[in-house]
């Protein structure tokens, strides 16, 4: 990846990522070739806020079925969780 904008594909809204803005922690959706310092390095560019961990799990696919013989996954996909400073905060859920 070139740019650091490839890496951030979406913030992830849930009701678990809500309660989890109240540690300071952020939840995103990003490039499964993205690493923990990528990610990292994206955050604090595009937001302007110090960031102080960064948790990145791969999540696999699920499966599904079109027709009883056509059966597939969904694509895999990348999630980061990323904890911000004391006194940073990011207004992306609005």
């Amino acid at each position: 990846m070139a740019y650091l904008e490839d890496v951030l594909l979406a913030p992830l809204v849930s009701e678990k990522n809500w309660k989890l803005q109240e540690k300071n922690k952020y939840v995103f959706k990003v490039h499964p070739h993205a690493n923990k310092v990528q990610v990292k390095r994206a955050v604090e560019a595009m937001f302007k806020v110090k960031v102080t961990k960064v948790w990145v799990m791969n999540h696999l696919g699920k499966p599904r079925r079109r027709k009883y013989w056509q059966q597939g996954r969904t694509q895999n996909w990348k999630k980061a969780i990323v904890q911000l400073a004391k006194d940073n905060r990011i207004e992306i859920y609005q």
